[in-house]
């Protein structure tokens, strides 16, 4: 899932989409039915602070801003662990991000009552730009979890495509594989959205345990595939040596 270089696949892709959209839902509506902000995405955001910039009501303006600068500085973060992990001893570069992002959700889960709303949502701002920078520099930009606009721009143009003959079957597999990945970000992101909802009734805030676990299940997922590969090969070397 979070392998790079020309050994990735499209089933890589997929399980990334399938699992950080679902969180990136989760987060989505649990921003908005608590603090009644938008938490993972900050198109909204330059809307609102252009209305109250406009309005002359500077201090409001002025936390829309902050909004979107929490967001960069996620991607930033991103970036910069990614970069210096790869340079130093780290194996699991890309992995470190999501711990970070593990622990941003749970801070948030622990001071929810004790922060203000403003900082709960750059908080969670900041999260979902730190998902946001890892799945596209681990997919090269063919995946985005946080946000739909540009998923249904895509994915109208793709499907227009898929009107006009193409000579070449490979370029159809190829095209219909991009759809695929697209229609399974949109559904798992509604997914998450949907199923956190009627959790927030119950759970308010403790919502956001859902996104950890399975956050968390993702990690697990990697590191055990890891090591069954290392143990199917290692075996296999084994194998003529008896034979």
């Amino acid at each position: 899932m979070f392998r790079t270089g020309k050994r990735r696949a499209f089933i890589h892709n997929l399980r990334l989409a399938v699992m950080l959209s679902f969180v990136a839902g989760i987060v989505n509506i649990s921003g908005v039915l608590s603090i009644n902000i938008l938490t993972t995405n900050v198109t909204g955001h330059f809307a609102f602070f252009s209305e109250f910039f406009v309005k002359g009501n500077y201090q409001i303006a002025v936390h829309y801003i902050s909004y979107i600068i929490a967001f960069l500085f996620g991607a930033i973060c991103c970036g910069l662990i990614v970069e210096v992990a790869q340079k130093g001893s780290s194996s699991a570069p890309h992995k470190i991000p999501i711990l970070l992002e593990i622990i941003t959700l749970i801070s948030v889960v622990t001071m929810f009552k004790t922060v203000s709303a403003e900082w709960t949502a750059r908080i969670l701002l900041f999260s979902m730009g730190l998902q946001n920078a890892l799945v596209t520099k681990i997919s090269k930009a063919t995946v985005r979890t946080t946000h739909l606009t540009g998923l249904f721009t895509d994915l109208g143009i793709e499907i227009s495509q898929l009107f006009f003959h193409r000579n070449e079957a490979a370029d159809m597999r190829k095209l219909k594989k991009s759809i695929y990945l697209r229609l399974a970000i949109i559904l798992f992101f509604f997914l998450g959205g949907v199923s956190g909802g009627f959790m927030f009734h119950e759970y308010q805030i403790k919502t956001l345990f859902l996104a950890i676990i399975t956050l968390l299940i993702a990690l697990a997922y990697e590191n055990v595939r890891i090591v069954m590969h290392y143990y199917r090969r290692k075996f296999r070397k084994k194998v003529p040596q008896s034979a």
